[in-house]
């Protein structure tokens, strides 16, 4: 992502921009020996949003910078009857949403609300501060209010790449006694897209270039200097034999939700298997892992004090993303109690162990 513009609570990022700026020079190879130049952009459709996904019945203003919230229990306490309230100001009233007694909620229910209540108000000042400087430099532009989102042409598939992660599954793994584990692209490489094992290893595009590949009657794009090993988790070997370690690591785990089970949208993974990543073969010393965590407590408290103190690593920080329209607005309310506009990530630093025994494998979920 692209920082656009930063203060001290924070950043403006912008993904389309650095994007683009990724992909200016491509390269395709249809047939041995034919070298297509291109330039290649990303449908805007994808990053314009202008309309928040769900708006507040409190208010249709849910403009950042035009009003603020509060909550009662900001400090993490109910009133004097043990109730959670939800207060919501703008210039000319208040108005209440409606109580929840305590012995309504279950723990982690509890939990949320005391979360919330102590980032809401850090979340509303920073991304109100930034949204102003996104006015500023032109970047947001506060007359896109209400304006609906771009709508995608039919018959774009989003999930063509899930459906291929699904595919690598069911392929053989490359065996412990194989000597190839990464194939390489480079500049002068004429080998056609069609003959290029994106399954089985590693694929490493060592030019300046970017690389588009066909795979299954579809188009990709390989970015320059990069690397990937397009698999199952459990299929991760080849990775770990590129002998390779990373000064950062971001993972973004399937995490176990009611609304992913109900949709069947992907898969999800329990806490004991993806405690089980070779974070630690793939991290170099002092290496940044960030972890993004949604916000149910049963997992941030998961990464925090089980998940990092497994894989050797030191808690830094906590930060949310937040996420706006291109008009400056919450994607969610702040105060809506079951979608959030914000997410979690969690950083966190490798610290390498001296004994380098290997640990007993944990079995049991």
């Amino acid at each position: 992502m692209s920082v656009i513009c930063k203060d001290t609570r924070g950043w403006l990022l912008d993904q389309l921009s650095h994007l683009n700026k990724a992909f200016q020079r491509c390269v395709s190879v249809k047939s041995p020996g034919q070298r297509q130049h291109m330039k290649c952009v990303f449908k805007r459709e994808y990053f314009n949003i202008f309309k928040p996904h769900i708006i507040s019945k409190l208010c249709s203003n849910t403009n950042v910078t035009a009003r603020s919230y509060s909550n009662a229990a900001q400090e993490g306490e109910g009133n004097k009857d043990g109730n959670f309230e939800t207060i919501r100001e703008d210039p000319f009233s208040l108005k209440k949403k409606r109580k929840r007694k305590l012995k309504e909620l279950n723990k982690g229910e509890v939990d949320a609300y005391e979360y919330h209540a102590k980032v809401s108000k850090i979340v509303l000042e920073g991304t109100k501060l930034l949204v102003e400087k996104g006015f500023a430099h032109g970047i947001l532009d506060p007359s896109e209010t209400g304006r609906e989102s771009e709508r995608l042409a039919s018959g774009v598939d989003d999930n063509r790449l899930a459906d291929l992660c699904e595919m690598a599954k069911q392929l053989p793994l490359v065996g412990d006694n194989e000597d190839k584990t990464v194939q390489i692209i480079s500049e002068d490489d004429m080998t056609s897209t069609e003959d290029l094992d994106l399954f089985s290893y590693v694929t490493e595009n060592i030019s300046d270039c970017a690389r588009l590949v066909t795979l299954m009657g579809q188009e990709y794009l390989i970015p320059p200097r990069s690397s990937f090993l397009l698999a199952d988790i459990s299929c991760i070997q080849p990775l770990v034999k590129y002998n390779k370690t990373y000064d950062v690591i971001v993972l973004d785990p399937p995490w176990e939700n009611k609304s992913v089970k109900r949709s069947n949208r992907y898969n999800s993974l329990p806490s004991c298997q993806i405690k089980q990543i070779p974070i630690p073969s793939l991290a170099a010393p002092d290496c940044l892992v960030v972890t993004w965590v949604t916000n149910r407590q049963k997992h941030l408290q998961f990464v925090k004090e089980e998940l990092y103190p497994y894989w050797s690593i030191e808690v830094l920080a906590e930060w949310q993303w937040v996420k706006i329209t291109k008009s400056g607005e919450f994607v969610f309310p702040l105060e809506s109690p079951h979608k959030k506009p914000y997410e979690i990530l969690v950083l966190g630093r490798y610290k390498k162990i001296k004994d380098k025994s290997p640990r007993c494998i944990e079995r049991i979920c």
